[in-house]
């Protein structure tokens, strides 16, 4: 606050990390005296620094004397998988923000994903997880990303008065802002570089609508407060949930006169592991939406996840019934003739891995498992929904070297749990990427396109037939560890559970044929006699 200096002795003191931080300003404070640490922003809290300054004040562990602490945050989780519960304790209360939209303390929001096809797959990942910076910008700061982007808005957000936009880095906040004047619209932007007077005035106009768009860069994604924005233009891509939501919610303030906030996703290449605005709602990120309301969403992941359901008892035996007679009539089957052919199917790794950058296997419904060389194995899974914050639940079963047990494992261990799928995958690849070698565990590495090894091919021709084994040039090596992973996690027993309702619904099938047939031998014919 410039001038204003706070004097350590106030009954309140309101003080940013940085500032506090700064050479020896913490030593006015007496943490003796303090009863109350208030953390805004409270996903943060697990960094370097405010650790730091909760040792300070008596609170790296609890304890009689320390002061309460209390965090407060939209966005509990953190993209490199760091876990709170080293700084908080429990949370106390919890409300998502979809159910504040339905209470009305949110504004609803429609949502509009469109491909813009910017080729991002060659961008590294920056410092913090997220794609770096300057080679984001490269990619997607072109004249035709940005053509692209622009016409999307003058088609999509007809009607919104105060859009804002969110770009990679000051280059592309230039070459965006320039399109929406090149196509005649008026277009301002605000960056950190812009002066204090200057930015305090050009938010001013755009509070009270004097013009339709401003365009900025890491300015106005935490705590900014601009309620008339009724469109939200995310023109640069992410792999952070936090990052998006954070973008997301400063469209969904209540405002006189407001109906909803419009939000506009230029997705790009899916192959790099981009977060996008299906994904919070446990979505595909490849989801086309069009102008999609939260309730739209809601009933869109319902529908996929009984379709995913579905797709996982297909391999069962599906019984139609009439509601004339409630035994089964018609019984109809898919055919699952072999281990092989049931972990021959990718499809349940598409989405983990449009997520990942990571070799994960689905193994089963909800369930997926990372292996290390060693044997140790990550397992992400789906938890009991009996708190809302541990819905999925990443757990980590390490291999005991030289033993000679049947089941030489340590006791699985809980790496991290999270509210939703996305949040999951991150925190257990943080953990993977610092614990195993990259090598081994990456989707892309170019060990996975050569042709199997000998060792693989003896492992899974044992479960198909003697005329039909596979070569090395028949399958990849990469292939082959998948469906080796899946075998040695419950393949087998998936099968064994298969057949098992084959058989079960065969006997039903026949007993119904009997019954029929008896049914036919007691009918008695009525017509004129014959001579």
């Amino acid at each position: 606050m410039a001038s204003m200096h706070a004097s350590g002795a106030a009954d309140i003191t309101v003080a940013s990390l940085q500032s506090i931080i700064s050479g020896d300003r913490i030593d006015k404070f007496d943490p003796s005296r303090f009863k109350l640490v208030l953390v805004d922003e409270a996903h943060h809290i697990v960094s370097s620094a405010y650790m730091r300054t909760l040792d300070y004040f008596g609170l790296s562990k609890a304890q009689p004397k320390s002061p309460a602490l209390v965090g407060v945050s939209a966005t509990m989780s953190r993209f490199d998988g760091l876990r709170l519960g080293s700084a908080i304790d429990h949370i106390v209360y919890h409300k998502d923000y979809i159910d504040m939209i339905g209470e009305k303390w949110l504004s609803d929001v429609s949502f509009t994903t469109v491909q813009s096809k910017a080729d991002i797959s060659a961008v590294r990942k920056g410092i913090n997880g997220d794609f770096q910076p300057g080679e984001l910008s490269q990619a997607v700061n072109t004249d035709q990303t940005n053509q692209i982007t622009v016409r999307t808005w003058l088609t999509k957000a007809t009607g919104r008065k105060s859009t804002l936009v969110f770009c990679v880095d000051l280059a592309h906040v230039t070459g965006l802002t320039n399109k929406f004047r090149e196509l005649g619209i008026d277009a301002q932007f605000v960056t950190g570089d812009t002066r204090k007077a200057e930015r305090s005035s050009r938010l001013d106009a755009f509070k009270r609508g004097e013009f339709p768009v401003l365009v900025n860069c890491g300015v106005f994604t935490e705590g900014t407060d601009i309620p008339n924005i009724d469109c939200v233009l995310l023109a640069r891509p992410t792999k952070s949930r936090n990052l998006l939501v954070q973008m997301i919610g400063r469209g969904m303030r209540l405002h006189p006169g407001k109906k909803d906030c419009h939000i506009i996703d230029m997705v790009a290449s899916l192959e790099t592991g981009i977060i996008t605005t299906p994904t919070l709602f446990g979505l595909d990120p490849s989801e086309v939406l069009e102008e999609a309301k939260v309730e739209d969403m809601k009933d869109l992941q319902e529908r996929k996840e009984a379709e995913e359901l579905r797709k996982q008892n297909a391999a069962k035996t599906q019984l139609l019934s009439t509601a004339q007679n409630p035994v089964p009539r018609n019984i109809t089957f898919t055919d699952c003739d072999s281990v092989f052919d049931l972990i021959e199917d990718t499809s349940g790794e598409r989405h983990i891995r449009a997520i990942s950058q990571l070799g994960w296997v689905c193994v089963a419904q909800d369930k997926y498992i990372l292996t290390n060389t060693s044997g140790s194995y990550l397992r992400l899974e789906r938890g009991q929904d009996t708190d809302p914050m541990e819905s999925f639940i990443v757990t980590e079963t390490v291999k005991i070297m030289g033993s000679k047990s049947k089941s030489p494992f340590m006791p699985p261990r809980k790496i991290a749990v999270a509210s939703t799928f996305a949040d999951a995958v991150h925190a257990a690849d943080t953990f993977a990427q610092k614990k195993y070698p990259f090598q081994v565990i990456s989707k892309n590495q170019p060990w996975r396109k050569g042709p199997a090894t000998e060792g693989q091919l003896v492992f899974l021709n044992k479960l198909r037939p003697k005329d039909d084994q596979l070569t090395p040039e028949a399958i990849t090596k990469g292939k082959a560890a998948d469906m080796i992973t899946k075998i040695k996690h419950g393949a087998r027993g998936r099968f064994g559970n298969i057949e098992a309702d084959k058989r079960r619904f065969g006997r039903v099938k026949l007993k119904l044929e009997q019954e029929q047939a008896l049914k036919e031998r007691e009918k008695v014919s009525v017509g004129p006699l014959l001579d």
